[in-house]
């Protein structure tokens, strides 16, 4: 009898203390246990090393970011409407480097969130909202240049709200906001309980699979499989033109092809010359279709028609034109290619992760694809100059200021 009592008095005291929260506090969900890093395993000579390599990860992204977008401060040349997709990528990478990254190494070190669970729910919000901005970014990219390369009339006349990149840079943040960041904030109020414990610092959603799989989906699956379509119709567009070409090439000369017969018997020299450009607008510039005709012996040249000059013009815009596509898809193509190898193996082990509930992937394993996918942030500045002569040049002012003046006043 006296057990029943005790036992009623323990009913009735939990049930008082139940009652007695707030109305804004969130209840542990019951029978909920998500494991904290694990870091004891490593000795504190490994410690100091992943701490030496994240700082370092962190500096490179972010100074390497800043120039991208000192370049385009200092560089009007790079301010072309497509090049602006690159610099709204620099910005969220820039970002990733500058914020996520410094606030989760202690955290990754440690095991435990020492900032609150106010910064956490900030740093969750920043980090999804970045990383899905850069992803988004990318298919922006690769869409422009599909464009550029697939529809050159339309998309060198296009006008009205749609053209303005200023538009697309913002439709971006919006997008990558509202596939992850609400569910950030509203999912332990709606669950009515919170799998976060004490110390800990992770989304509410992290082991649940439907979502990830949803969420996935749209943030690396269907993005894959677009910057893919654009990567195959963009090099399908290149060697139909050039098969074309090479047709044309062929064909004995006729009076009414007289333009495409002179344009394959121009020197390949002349057709080097000309400077790729990153816009169709600005690679048929006409002092550029002189300095083609001047390539030309001075024999030719006095016996050119006024038709045949016309010819030979057009010719020069149609390989300058060819030449900056295949730099296009030779950019686009290793930059898309980055992206896949950074994002594939966190993706796929999320959604992995979320159907077992984190019982058959290793914490360690998670982290090293988590670092994965910050990596591609900091490997993005170093792609730029690698595919783009005017992001090279733009460096260079930059960081070599004498050697750009130098190579300026020879080629002048």
């Amino acid at each position: 009898m006296q057990d029943s009592s005790q036992t009623q008095l323990t009913w009735l005291h939990n049930m008082h203390n139940s009652t007695a929260e707030t109305p804004h506090t969130i209840r542990q969900c019951n029978g909920i246990s998500s494991p904290q890093p694990e870091t004891s395993e490593f000795s504190t000579g490994v410690l100091v090393l992943l701490a030496l390599l994240m700082v370092l990860l962190a500096l490179v992204t972010i100074l390497g970011n800043v120039l991208v977008i000192l370049a385009f401060i200092m560089d009007r040349n790079l301010r072309h409407r497509s090049n602006y997709f690159f610099l709204n990528l620099a910005i969220s990478d820039f970002a990733v480097g500058a914020f996520c990254i410094p606030l989760y190494i202690p955290y990754a070190l440690t095991g435990t969130w020492h900032l609150g669970r106010g910064l956490c729910k900030l740093w969750l919000v920043m980090d999804y909202l970045l990383c899905t901005a850069s992803v988004f970014n990318i298919v922006l990219i690769s869409y422009d240049r599909f464009l550029s390369v697939t529809k050159a009339v339309s998309y060198r006349v296009q006008r009205g709200i749609m053209s303005n990149p200023i538009v697309k840079m913002v439709a971006i943040w919006v997008f990558a906001f509202l596939l992850y960041c609400p569910a950030i904030l509203l999912w332990e109020y709606v669950a009515g309980c919170s799998t976060v414990q004490e110390g800990q610092c992770h989304a509410e959603f992290f082991d649940n699979w439907y979502f990830l799989l949803c969420a996935s989906t749209l943030e690396f699956f269907v993005p894959l499989i677009s910057v893919t379509y654009f990567n195959v119709h963009i090099f399908n567009n290149i060697q139909r033109r050039q098969r074309r070409g090479s047709i044309q090439d062929s064909e004995p000369p006729r009076s009414s092809s007289s333009s495409w017969r002179s344009c394959f018997m121009l020197k390949q020299g002349a057709s080097s010359s000309l400077e790729a450009e990153d816009s169709v607008s600005s690679s048929i510039r006409p002092k550029k279709e002189s300095l083609v005709a001047e390539s030309l012996s001075p024999s030719r040249a006095n016996s050119v028609t006024p038709e045949n000059d016309l010819s030979i013009s057009f010719c020069a815009r149609t390989r300058s034109k060819l030449h900056q596509d295949k730099k296009i898809a030779k950019s686009l193509a290793i930059i898309v290619c980055v992206f896949a190898i950074c994002w594939a193996p966190y993706t796929l082990l999320m959604i992995i992760r979320g159907a077992c509930q984190g019982t058959c992937v290793h914490n360690s394993l998670y982290d090293v694809t988590f670092w994965l996918l910050w990596l591609n942030s900091s490997l993005n500045p170093f792609l730029y100059p690698l595919c783009h002569d005017k992001f090279r040049m733009a460096f260079m002012k930059i960081l070599c200021p004498k050697k750009f003046a130098t190579l300026r006043s020879g080629s002048s």
